[in-house]
């Protein structure tokens, strides 16, 4: 065994893995990375299909972010925003409010509040929506008699990040059943979940279960309904979180075309405010409209869908998947709520010691003039084109029954016979022996249960695409045929 994996064995303990089976084997040690190519400390060369879980944009040791990085650390790493402002923080929050208004109207995004990363982005939102509905509306009562919390609803299925707000407001019990003695209670609701939809009277086809879905958008039915009986308890919603057009770990589950705009039009019908998660969908991982002139691609999500939230929460791909940050960009209306004599104490008392750091600001500047530019929109066009027409012949994989792409996002759906959509067990581990068997030939990523990801580098060449996806049937057929 390689003697860093010997010390990773000795003291690491590593997210979301069980340590018994990790300790059976010697782990793959990542020392370099160059594009969409990882090398492990054997040397090997592994193409990285899912961005070091879908944080990396641009690909791994970009010059224009190296050279960011260099410039910066020539001026200073860090220093504290409590009390003190810095030059590439206020650059970035300006070039982020530019971006989360692509055209006029209400609300406008206008503040950003920096933190570490997606969990912390959501936690932020969650308590500012919280105080500010307190302080904003008429103080309601419930039947009891005792003051009507503000309360939040969200996505069956929903994860949001792993701090405590943020887990109160998700819905897999697999993650979140542990801690739940720890927890705020938070509303959920059906999420659009095309495929498995109670309501599509669709047989099976192959093809992305919402291009033959058959229904009467039962599901936005649930979230009226949902808001509406809130709304009548006395105390409306504080806030409707989503993530917008693809629901990251719920297992990769788009949204139909329209639904978006639907949800959200009711929600502010109840007066809710709109909390959106872009950490995994936004910086462009999602847009697939191409048609406007540059700079006024999308690059988030809900404005796919002409959907503005009253809060935009980001991380991941923020510094270009260089460095832990987070931003929450929210409205004028809701940071007057904030405002006071200091005797008062309206402040929003929370924070982090790394705020607006430097190294990292100075990472999220040079990758959104990156995603700016031309060649940028045209790698992106080109990888979501690769995508689509690599994935056709997944089709006539039987243990293949749904394959769900947005932009640039993908997630491949196995089941034991795609005529039933019978899913594989739990204890059957299926997704993760395909996981295991495409890392033994050469491409990393990870599943999500039955489903598996697959979300590169904008700079994934089509025939690094081609490698991905043709590793992936090869690994399904020998793992699960």
């Amino acid at each position: 065994m390689h003697k860093l994996a010997q010390l990773d064995h000795a003291h690491v303990w590593h997210p979301f893995t069980q340590m018994r089976d990790w300790l059976k084997q010697e782990p793959r040690v990542i020392v370099s990375g160059q594009g969409a190519v990882l090398t492990d400390a054997k040397g090997r060369d592994y193409l990285d299909a899912n961005s070091s879980i879908w944080t990396n944009l641009h690909g791994h040791q970009h010059p224009k972010i190296n050279a960011a990085l260099r410039a910066q650390l020539g001026k200073i790493s860090h220093s504290s925003a409590l009390g003190l402002a810095n030059e590439p923080a206020s650059r970035l929050a300006a070039k982020l409010v530019h971006a989360a208004n692509p055209q006029p109207g209400n609300p406008e995004l206008s503040k950003v509040f920096f933190s570490d990363d997606g969990s912390t982005a959501l936690e932020v939102a969650l308590k500012l929506a919280y105080e500010f509905t307190r302080r904003t509306r008429p103080a309601a009562k419930l039947k009891s008699s005792h003051p009507a919390e503000p309360r939040f609803l969200s996505l069956e299925g929903a994860y949001h990040g792993d701090t405590l707000g943020a887990v109160s407001a998700g819905h897999i019990n697999l993650f979140h059943k542990a801690y739940s003695g720890l927890l705020f209670k938070t509303d959920k609701v059906m999420s659009p979940y095309c495929y498995r939809c109670p309501f599509n009277r669709a047989k099976p086809e192959r093809a992305d279960a919402r291009d033959y879905r058959k229904c009467n958008w039962e599901c936005v039915g649930l979230v009226e309904r949902k808001l509406r009986a809130q709304k009548r308890r006395g105390s409306p919603h504080a806030a409707f979180l989503f993530e917008p057009l693809m629901q990251g770990a719920a297992g990769m589950i788009p949204q139909p075309a329209g639904w978006l705009p639907r949800v959200a039009a009711a929600a502010r019908s109840q007066g809710t405010l709109l909390i959106a998660d872009e950490v995994m969908t936004g910086f462009g991982r999602t847009n697939s409209n191409f048609k406007s002139p540059l700079p006024e691609h999308p690059l988030f999500a809900c404005h796919e869908e002409n959907v503005q939230p009253d809060f935009l929460c980001l991380a991941k791909g923020l510094t270009g998947g260089y460095l832990p940050m987070a931003a929450t960009l929210t409205t004028q209306k809701i940071f007057e709520a904030f405002l006071g004599e200091y005797q008062e104490f309206k402040t929003f008392f929370h924070g982090h010691s790394f705020t607006g750091n430097q190294l990292g600001a100075a990472a999220g500047l040079a990758s959104l003039g990156i995603l700016q530019a031309r060649p940028s929109a045209a790698a992106r066009q080109k990888l979501q084109a690769a995508l689509r027409s690599n994935l056709i012949p997944l089709w006539s994989l039987p243990q293949v029954g749904d394959i769900r792409q947005s932009g640039s996002v993908v997630g491949i759906e196995l089941v034991k016979s795609w005529r039933t959509r019978q899913p594989f067990a739990l204890s059957e581990r299926a997704g993760m022996r395909v996981c295991e068997a495409m890392a033994r030939r050469g491409v990393l990523t990870r599943n999500v249960g039955n489903v598996i990801v697959l979300i590169p580098p904008y700079c994934t060449t089509p025939g690094q695409v081609q490698s991905m996806v043709s590793t992936l049937a090869e690994s399904i057929t020998a793992e699960l045929a």
